[in-house]
């Protein structure tokens, strides 16, 4: 991961603070161009649509109706938690060619357990990603302890 990668993950952590803030489980995302400009940006929306709302997939079908495919082939999806296999298909369908994620999908299950708001599945984004046919890059967690930490600092107590 490059210094601006971290530096778009702590924004997803800050999003994701500011859903929780709203009401929502704190998850956040955001889409960046191949040179970082940050282009969208998404906190979840449990408090409108239920456990459907992941931040991810809504950010994903906003940029699917405003950019083309091959536009966003160049463009990377950063989310504080590792995508669900909800999200991680809809990065695959909307054809965003590279995800960045903080904390994993089993970091997640940790502080969830099996609260039926967020009853997380135990498949990874690259599992998700292995059995398509397209080549998506998939680079995390982050080993950055410091950002690790405010990233699931949300997480603790939430869910219980």
């Amino acid at each position: 991961m490059t210094e601006m990668d971290i530096k778009l993950l702590k924004r997803t952590a800050e999003i994701a603070h500011e859903a929780m803030e709203k009401g929502n489980h704190p998850f956040g995302a955001l889409l960046a161009d191949k040179d970082g400009n940050i282009l969208m940006e998404q906190g979840n929306a449990f408090t409108e649509g239920g456990s459907a709302y992941h931040a991810e997939t809504l950010l994903l079908l906003r940029a699917a109706a405003e950019y083309s495919p091959d536009f966003l082939k160049e463009c990377t999806l950063y989310s504080n938690f590792e995508p669900c296999c909800m999200c991680t298909g809809a990065l695959y369908w909307t054809n965003v060619g590279r995800l960045v994620f903080g904390a994993t999908e089993k970091d997640l299950l940790s502080f969830t357990g099996d609260n039926e708001e967020n009853p997380t599945f135990s498949l990874s984004s690259r599992e998700v990603v292995a059995r398509g046919q397209k080549e998506i890059v998939i680079e995390g967690p982050v080993e950055d302890r410091e950002l690790l930490e405010e990233i699931l600092r949300d997480h603790a107590g939430f869910w219980k």
